[in-house]
């Protein structure tokens, strides 16, 4: 296999082995089905030139190995401004929606201004990126599919990160994956890269990602600049700049649930 989906036909996907997420064999991370539903807002037709400026994806529930369904719609149409919403489903069950506003694009090339410089390392001089050993997936599933290298920090030690990251694998099998499912593939991983707490000891579970995205990423490397801050009451955010080698491209955010295993 050389996706993490293979294509079914009418909205309908098997996911792949490269799916499968580092706390379980029988979830997927959800990095691809983050992505995959991006890829159906996409597919929504726009009447005028258009793009995603902001995805935020509600997690229901764990992405099983099985087979999916994805639909999107326009909830809210408009000649500027729409409103659009997809639903990820595994056996009936709805396990992921995503919301997205889409904006009619315009030239602001002459006030870009407020974006993060690049990161001090390319992807070509990064070193490998190393993984916690008790998590799975190093040598199997989406770890394993995607390629890690390390710009600053550590995913081993606690504390912020920053990562160059790129797909071994295309999202859906026959497809290139176009510059937001790259993104949306890596973005979910912030919580993981910037890990405070130690995985044996602690849960500290997204239940959402929303990304603000400013301009699409140009290449196969995604930047993923994180940092996570837990509060007093089992509650935590990660944060995350985007980035392709230009600069920082999007801004990512989870909620995190927290508390001792």
């Amino acid at each position: 296999m050389t996706a993490f989906y293979e294509p079914l036909g009418s909205g309908r996907f098997a996911p792949t082995e490269h799916t499968a997420g580092p706390w379980s064999p029988d979830a997927q991370h959800f990095g691809p089905p983050s992505a995959l539903l991006v890829r159906s807002l996409e597919e929504v037709p726009a009447t005028r030139e258009s793009r995603l400026a902001r995805v935020t994806v509600e997690i229901l529930g764990p992405a099983p190995l099985t087979e999916l369904t994805v639909r999107a719609r326009v909830e809210r149409p408009g000649r500027s401004v729409e409103l659009l919403s997809a639903e990820l489903s595994a056996e009936d069950k709805v396990v992921a929606r995503a919301s997205a506003w889409r904006l009619v694009t315009s030239d602001s090339t002459e006030v870009i201004a407020g974006g993060a410089e690049p990161l001090p390392v390319p992807p070509e001089r990064a070193g490998p990126a190393d993984w916690p050993e008790h998590w799975l997936g190093a040598d199997r599933g989406y770890l394993a599919a995607t390629e890690w290298r390390s710009v600053r920090g550590s995913m081993v030690d606690p504390g912020p990160a920053a990562v160059w990251v790129r797909q071994r694998v295309a999202l859906v099998g026959g497809e290139k994956p176009s510059p937001l499912q790259r993104l949306f593939a890596v973005a979910d991983s912030g919580n993981g890269v910037s890990n405070y707490l130690d995985p044996r000891r602690w849960w500290f579970i997204n239940t959402e990602l929303t990304v603000h995205i400013q301009r699409e990423p140009a290449g196969e490397w995604i930047g993923l600049d994180a940092r996570t801050v837990v509060g007093p009451d089992g509650i935590g955010t990660a944060t995350s700049e985007l980035h392709d080698q230009g600069g920082q491209v999007a801004t990512g955010a989870q909620a995190l649930l927290v508390r001792p295993r």
